[in-house]
């Protein structure tokens, strides 16, 4: 817990870093554009299916209005993936900086991923979250009489998904093709991704939530890779003693 709370300390203080802007403001943007398409589409889909039903009339206000409502709901059930996968596509940027600023050495030796590279892992997160919150809608249905109870659901599914997808952007960098090493414990990745997803619940926060969760990411791996060289060279000091 002490160590996702110093990174996500480390992270928000980074917000101000000229490189964290222009990342969040191209995340900003094209999450926007997503769901204005989205919206755009779902005007005209419905369009459609009015006049071929037979219900159309009022210059178009039903289907806008139908569009809107739907539209509301949908961005508030997948605000999470779209501004995940769009992140992805830029992680390398966020993961840049921040080594760059607090840990150089690890910066000169981490290998940038390539456009591919990061659109692949765009798709395999957005095909986990809309798997696993699938799965999960069944229980969340059961416990809807409870009131708190789908939330908690979802909250758990996501903190999950979240921790392993935020530390994973940093250690893709330096794992060396071997991306289930992922050093970050458990824990912590849960602790970091419950913190994320909680804030991406929260109007106007939610826009940064992403980028912190990324920067915060950075920082417990680094972390993590950084104590597991000092074991690493410790063993190797104590059989050379030996």
């Amino acid at each position: 817990m002490p160590r996702v709370l110093s990174a996500l300390a480390r992270a928000i203080g980074q917000l101000a870093d000229p490189a964290v802007v222009r990342v969040l403001a191209k995340t900003v943007a094209v999450t926007v554009l997503v769901f204005a398409a989205f919206g755009a589409a779902l005007y005209l889909g419905l369009r459609w299916l009015f006049e071929w039903l037979g219900w159309s009339g009022g210059g178009g206000f039903a289907e806008a209005t139908a569009a809107a409502l739907i539209a509301l709901v949908a961005g508030w059930l997948l605000f999470r993936i779209v501004a995940l996968a769009v992140l992805q596509f830029f992680a390398d940027e966020i993961v840049a900086a921040v080594e760059a600023r607090h840990y150089p050495e690890a910066a000169d030796r981490a290998q940038s991923l390539p456009f591919v590279h990061d659109l692949g892992n765009s798709l395999r997160g957005v095909g986990r979250a809309l798997v696993f919150n699938a799965l999960a809608l069944p229980i969340a249905l059961a416990l809807f009489f409870t009131g708190i109870g789908p939330a908690v659901v979802f909250l758990l599914i996501n903190a999950v998904l979240l921790g392993r997808e935020l530390t994973d952007m940093a250690w893709l960098r330096h794992c060396g093709g071997d991306v289930r090493a992922n050093p970050v414990p458990r824990l912590d990745r849960l602790v970091l991704g419950g913190s994320v997803a909680g804030l991406m619940a929260v109007p106007v926060i939610n826009l940064v939530a992403p980028i912190i969760g990324a920067a915060a990411g950075t920082h417990l791996t680094q972390g993590c890779i950084a104590r597991r060289d000092v074991e690493e060279s410790g063993s190797k000091k104590g059989d050379d003693n030996a």
